[in-house]
């Protein structure tokens, strides 16, 4: 069945593609088309921040690369963009770090509960040294990282009962994200890990599926969350990065001129997403409140201690172990 739906989706690709070839050759012949796939709206402001990526694109490389987006999962789960972009059938994708787990170990690192300490240590590391690294870990599985967005601080979201301590997650059941280590931070927690698809979250709370979910404030409003779940306790466990991956492939076939176009302009839309998404979850909690949701900031000690043999796991995995110990140390430089 799945290789069916990527066959469908190849062929409407392919379709476009021909499409595309002839608008370009009434027009600028030289041009090239990038097909960029993502999940989310476009109201939201991952959306805004392509859209600006887009036009940063066309504008440094003279026209000569324009980038054609497809929003609301037209394409696909993440996982099957990814897969699409392994291919060379989608040229760029957003998509979760937590996605990108089951294609290279190293990005479970990203999923890891209070990985960075705040924000700030948030935002030293991932325009760091070592977040590049790690972008190039998958060059030789199809593609490459181009940048990162701020997909905010995750907490704890549940009909009624908010959640001051890791105790009160007993019995409940936390949808997650279909992560490893998402679902290993549950359980050490104390909750029971529901793994699924983040469009299945509001009627599976609505029907009692599931108790609760984890994840930043837009969820309550850009997906209506906050009509079915009126606690939100900030937990801020988790800070997982969006990233921007690029077909491998494609990239080789870029002059040095336009690699360095596309670079620029990713890095440009990251700066541009700051503000937009510190805006956006700013009138997320005012909208929320609204709604009747209210907001809890629980101690994190306890959270933190719960889930201290993941952090063990991860200082001690060949995969992740070096950059563990290298985020864990800027936050020493900092102080």
């Amino acid at each position: 069945m799945k290789k069916i739906f990527l066959s469908i989706i190849v062929c409407a690709l392919l379709v476009g593609i021909l499409s595309s070839c002839s608008n370009t050759a009434s027009g600028d012949e030289n041009s090239v088309t990038l097909r960029l796939a993502h999940n989310q709206s476009e109201t939201h402001p991952v959306h805004k921040s392509l859209v600006e990526f887009a036009g940063l694109v066309e504008e440094k490389t003279n026209g000569s690369i324009k980038v054609q987006l497809y929003p609301n999962g037209q394409l696909g789960s993440e996982r099957e963009v990814i897969e699409l972009t392994q291919t060379g059938a989608v040229d760029v994708a957003k998509v979760s770090a937590s996605a990108l787990e089951s294609f290279n170990e190293v990005y479970s690192l990203f999923s890891l509960p209070y990985l960075f300490d705040n924000k700030e240590h948030y935002y030293s590391v991932m325009n760091s040294d070592i977040a590049q690294d790690i972008y190039q870990t998958t060059d030789k599985i199809g593609f490459i990282g181009l940048t990162f967005y701020d997909s905010g601080i995750r907490n704890f979201y549940t009909k009624n009962t908010p959640i001051m301590h890791p105790d009160d997650l007993k019995g409940l059941k936390i949808r997650v994200q279909p992560s490893a280590t998402a679902i290993e931070m549950i359980k050490l927690m104390g909750g029971a890990p529901t793994p699924m698809s983040f469009g299945e979250v509001y009627t599976a709370m609505q029907s009692g599926v599931i108790d609760g979910s984890e994840n930043n404030e837009t969820a309550l409003t850009d997906n209506n969350h906050g009509e079915v779940a009126k606690q939100y306790s900030y937990s801020e466990h988790s800070i997982v990065p969006d990233i921007l991956i690029m077909s491998n492939e494609k990239w080789q076939e870029l002059t040095e001129e336009q690699k360095q176009a596309i670079s620029e302009a990713a890095k440009e839309s990251t700066a541009f997403h700051k503000i937009v998404w510190d805006e956006a979850i700013e009138t997320a909690v005012k909208d929320a409140k609204e709604k009747g949701v209210t907001f809890s900031t629980p101690d994190k000690e306890p959270f933190q201690k719960a889930v201290q043999p993941l952090h063990e796991k991860f200082s001690e995995m060949e995969s992740t172990g070096k950059y563990y110990k290298e985020i864990r140390e800027m936050v020493n430089q900092e102080e």
